[in-house]
């Protein structure tokens, strides 16, 4: 189990199924809500249970973006009517004990660092 908030605390959540496609996501979107990558694992929905309301942001005909509406944390992406939901690797309390599994949309990556080709799989 794993939890996790935002900065200011207003949004907390529990993971309590098991994480899985531990990624880092490089799509303009992406790093233009994060301010870098997106670092994120998913679970179904029924797997995280969120106290607080985020607010959320349609940023596309397919998916939307969960952040506090306080603090502005990003803490959550969800394909619109999809099953399963990701959460943000930041923002999770104390160590994950993951590791990301993948790099994707690298294409669209930041100018300004490097990924090593080992971790391009």
């Amino acid at each position: 189990m794993l939890t996790g908030s935002c900065l200011c605390g207003d949004i907390r959540y529990t993971v309590t199924a098991a994480p899985e496609g531990a990624a880092a996501c490089h799509c303009s979107q992406c790093r233009k809500q994060s301010g870098h990558y997106w670092a994120a694992a998913w679970v179904p929905l029924s797997g995280n249970e969120i106290t607080g309301t985020p607010a959320w942001y349609q940023a596309s005909d397919t998916a939307r973006r969960g952040f506090c509406p306080r603090c502005g944390s990003s803490l959550f992406w969800q394909k619109l009517g999809g099953e399963v939901i990701d959460f943000s690797l930041g923002s999770v309390d104390g160590a994950t004990g993951l590791h990301l599994t993948q790099h994707i949309y690298t294409e669209d990556k930041g100018d300004y660092y490097v990924i090593p080709e080992s971790e391009l799989g």
